[in-house]
């Protein structure tokens, strides 16, 4: 009877740690580029239940037969394995701010902080006092040959990251496909933006404002040369999270978690008459 409370309690334990991933996806769900966290539970080993008393062998008249004292497997709780963010795709809004970026695919935006390089899918940039890209925390934006620096704010980025400087781009980005050679001549390559993935970028580790850093088991960031995602300029990526769909999760977990409850209270009382009531006797 005792397996039972430790049982439900395990239970209770487990719920407790979905609720916590519920809450902070629904925390964030308007949080630009957030990837939503799920928790993951375990049971632990079955019990093989057996009959008492039984070494599973039957006398007969004219020998003995083997039969298994096995009545059944028991269940002995569950245990929390682990929580990891799912990195699917967020969708795309439109914003229509030339320094607002959004990625469409796997990889992540670099970004230069004080505790090192870090990575993020928020693409809610700005222009810096220095002609810098920023983050709204004020930490530039890596292109592949350093931070991102814009001589003008007549800048256009294509769909490749690539970050073009020309005073008729800023007015119909466009014209980057149908430019002619004049054109061109006035048309400078700036950088491309830095855009890198990992070997196993389920080890990531979230550290806050959007970012997240490598772990030894991720691996190092590596820049994407080929199938690169599309970078879309004026666009932000939104978060992944389904409100609805978290708020029914979260009267699950309520509800398993009320009926663990009511587990422990019933062997409480169990308990209570066993030992006050039928120890009399």
């Amino acid at each position: 009877m005792i397996r039972g409370l430790y049982t439900a309690a395990s239970g209770m334990q487990a719920q407790e740690h979905r609720m916590d991933a519920l809450a902070n996806n629904l925390a964030n769900v308007d949080l630009n580029g957030y990837k939503r966290d799920t928790s993951v539970s375990k049971a632990f080993p079955e019990m093989m239940i057996r009959r008492f008393n039984d070494n599973g062998v039957f006398r007969l008249p004219i020998g003995s037969v083997d039969s298994a004292p096995i009545v059944g497997k028991l269940g002995t709780g569950v245990e929390y394995n682990e929580s990891f963010t799912v990195f699917e795709q967020g969708s795309l809004k439109e914003t229509n701010n030339p320094f607002d970026l959004a990625l469409d695919g796997e990889g992540f935006f670099a970004v230069e902080t004080n505790d090192g390089e870090r990575y993020t899918r928020n693409g809610n940039f700005i222009l810096g006092k220095e002609g810098l890209l920023l983050t709204k925390d004020g930490y530039p934006v890596m292109g592949e040959n350093g931070p991102i620096q814009i001589k003008l704010n007549n800048f256009t980025i294509d769909q490749l990251g690539r970050v073009w400087q020309n005073g008729d781009l800023s007015e119909n980005p466009q014209r980057l496909v149908s430019m002619d050679e004049n054109d061109w001549a006035n048309t400078e390559l700036v950088d491309t933006v830095k855009v890198v993935d990992f070997a196993r970028v389920r080890h990531l580790r979230k550290q806050g404002n959007s970012f997240w850093a490598s772990t030894d088991i991720s691996g190092d960031a590596k820049i994407i040369e080929q199938n690169r995602p599309r970078v879309y300029q004026g666009f932000l990526e939104a978060s992944n999270v389904n409100s609805v769909r978290e708020m029914v999760n979260m009267i699950e977990v309520n509800r398993a978690y009320e009926a663990n409850q009511k587990v422990i209270s019933t062997h409480d009382n169990l308990l209570d008459r066993l030992i006050n009531n039928a120890a009399r006797f």
